[in-house]
């Protein structure tokens, strides 16, 4: 009984911490922007290249190919960030660059740009969440915050509420103004993100300001600033391959289930928009109960459940054929994210806690693998089982990464 005044307790503290921190605030607006230009962009950019360059949808499906790149990004981003500590000297590069590259996006007239321009430059611009939440890390790692988890899940909450906004707000601008004007637009908001973090300094790499953290007796390999070994980075790969197939239904779900209830359920348009927009809300209410749960039960123990309700919500998709079952498999869906986003990233920087840039960096760019997997399986899931039957596929990748994490909570890397 005495433990549950001290939980909730916890999450003011958590938002005291936030509102106080001019590096935590300004992170916390930062990532809302980065989630609002992202998810303003992403649901247009297809209809950009069809309709303003006129390729195919064959052509036009190819784009999200060029993702693949990011992961390569981030990694070297993050490497760079470990060797230096200067973690927001990167993040602001990276935003510079997602300004250039959608400005780039913007304004091209040739087929090949939109690909070039995302595989090269926007590869860069996804490393800028990943810098700002090492910074966030390093500085409650140095001030030995009691509520440091809670904190990263506040943080984090931002660019879900982005994402929340984003896909409307894009929509409204590209019907209103057009598509080049939305993408110009995305643009400004990665800049913008910027603003918040005003001359913000980091505590330089989070080892570095506890120099006791390193022991004389560490491993080479171990200390900061020196190249990891492949054991070391072994559990971070292994869990971030799982998070893949778990994320992979995303593309999946987002680019069928629309169809699937308009053409074959033929259900409202409102009644389908009201299904597409629960999971998000589901997913924000969420994140601060998990943190909580996680608290009593471990963090990759609650990750379990996380990718069993994915499983779930695919079964739904796939056998129920009414509006209640895509209710209830988008509620399962605001649970899976509810877990994975509050504390995948919290996960990721203690698996890899030596160079928590990399693990941030590796982490948050493996959505990009998973779209360009959803995507695939997708494409090829629909013309063999047909809707909804194409849900199996992403079900069959959660059950995988269920058994994967499930196993992973009783490894030594296990993360309470």
């Amino acid at each position: 009984m005495s433990s549950v005044p001290a939980d909730v307790a916890a999450a003011p503290s958590a938002l005291r911490s936030v509102w106080n921190s001019p590096l935590h605030r300004g992170a916390t607006v930062a990532l809302f922007l980065s989630g609002l230009g992202t998810s303003a962009a992403a649901p247009q950019i297809t209809l950009f290249l069809v309709d303003d360059l006129h390729v195919s949808l064959a052509t036009a499906g190819l784009y999200y190919l060029t993702s693949i790149t990011a992961p390569v990004a981030g990694y070297f981003i993050g490497a760079r960030s470990d060797r230096t500590g200067r973690r927001l000297g990167l993040f602001r590069l990276c935003a510079l660059a997602g300004f250039l590259g959608w400005s780039a996006m913007a304004l091209a007239h040739q087929v090949w740009m939109p690909f070039v321009i995302s595989a090269v430059v926007l590869a860069f611009s996804g490393a800028a969440g990943s810098q700002l939440f090492a910074a966030v890390h390093d500085d409650l790692q140095a001030a030995g915050s009691s509520v440091g988890d809670e904190v990263v899940s506040v943080v984090r909450m931002a660019l879900t509420a982005g994402w929340i906004v984003g896909p409307v707000a894009g929509s409204l601008l590209a019907t209103a103004a057009g598509p080049r004007a939305m993408l110009l637009a995305t643009g400004v908001c990665t800049l913008a993100q910027i603003v918040p973090m005003g001359f913000a300094r980091e505590r330089r790499g989070g080892s570095r300001a506890e120099p006791t953290a390193v022991s004389e007796a560490e491993p080479p390999a171990e200390r900061p600033g020196r190249r990891l070994g492949r054991r070391a980075v072994l559990p971070l790969l292994t869990f971030t391959g799982l998070y893949v197939l778990v994320y992979a239904g995303e593309p999946i779900k987002y680019g069928y289930l629309t169809i699937y209830m308009h053409n074959d359920l033929h259900l409202p348009t409102a009644v389908s928009g009201a299904v597409i927009g629960i999971q998000p809300l589901i997913e924000l209410i969420l994140m601060p109960v998990a943190v909580v749960v996680a608290r009593r039960i471990g963090m990759m123990r609650l990750m379990v459940f996380g990718a069993a309700f994915g499983v779930c919500a695919n079964l739904c998709f796939a056998l129920t054929g009414s509006a209640i079952g895509m209710f209830a498999g988008q509620i399962f869906m605001g649970g899976v994210w509810g877990v994975f986003a509050a504390l995948g990233i919290i996960v990721a920087q203690r698996l890899l806690p030596q160079a928590v840039a990399t693990a941030s960096a590796v982490f948050m760019s493996s959505t990009a693998i998973a779209s360009a997997l959803g995507g695939l399986t997708g494409s090829l899931g629909v013309g063999l089982l047909g809707l909804p039957h194409v849900f199996f596929a992403p079900a069959v990748y959660g059950l995988v990464a269920t058994a994967g994490i499930a196993a992973m909570s009783r490894s030594p890397h296990a993360v309470g």
